[in-house]
């Protein structure tokens, strides 16, 4: 999809605050309210907006610890099933394949250094995990939602 600097702007404008109306945002990109809806409706269909969600923060719903774990699994492990497998946890809040020695970094969030252990046991029992190394998050220093530069 082929998307022109007013598209850019306009999800800028939505990663920013989802809950802005179209007119506040045909205001600041210099379109009427039914042209930008247009253009979120289009976004949507194609796929570059995948939805709408509340941010929440953690440690508000008592989420206070989380780690990094690096997942070595066994030769033929392939992405689905790591996918699968994570998809599994309920503490996983990210999964992604990666270069270097580990073949996936998992990030979990818990109520605490307990729950977290918990969480890592299970996940060590995936059947094609052979070993994972784990790092405590002691603070989030830079967290920011996926924006497009405006």
């Amino acid at each position: 999809m082929q998307m022109d600097v007013v598209d850019q702007r306009i999800i800028a404008l939505l990663v920013a605050d989802a809950r802005a109306s179209y007119a506040e945002i045909g205001a600041k990109v210099s379109l009427s309210a039914p042209a930008v809806k247009r253009r979120v409706d289009r976004l949507r269909s194609t796929g570059v907006i995948k939805g709408f969600t509340a941010v929440i923060e953690p440690s508000a719903v008592g989420w206070t610890t989380e780690a990094f774990v690096e997942l070595f699994c066994t030769g033929r492990t392939t992405p689905a099933q790591i996918t699968v497998a994570t998809r599994r946890h309920p503490e996983v809040v990210g999964a992604y394949t990666v270069s270097g020695q580990a073949d996936a970094l998992v990030h979990l969030r818990a109520a605490d250094i307990g729950h977290l252990e918990q969480a890592l046991e299970r996940l060590r029992a995936e059947p094609f995990v052979t070993s994972t190394r784990s790092m405590v998050v002691l603070s989030r220093l830079v967290e920011t939602p996926t924006a497009v530069p405006i």
